[in-house]
């Protein structure tokens, strides 16, 4: 990739991220950085909020589970 797309796919990713923060979607820069670059691909976006929107409901509504190198209370 040559100097001047670096820095546009740059400053893109930066306004994509900036709006992001203003609709409060939660993502993190990679994350729409891998959605972005599915879209690109081809993947319908539709399709990638209704995945994005499950997984995050299915993330609030069960309890997360303990660390792996939490001490267990079956003792």
């Amino acid at each position: 990739m040559d100097p001047e797309a670096t820095r546009t796919a740059r400053e893109s990713l930066d306004l994509a991220f900036h709006m992001s923060n203003i609709l409060d979607t939660g993502l993190d820069r990679h994350t729409l950085s891998v959605l972005i670059g599915l879209c690109d691909l081809g993947l319908n976006p539709e399709a990638l909020a209704a995945v994005v929107k499950e997984l995050w409901r299915e993330q609030t509504a069960s309890p997360s589970p303990p660390p792996a190198n939490a001490p267990s209370s079956a003792s």
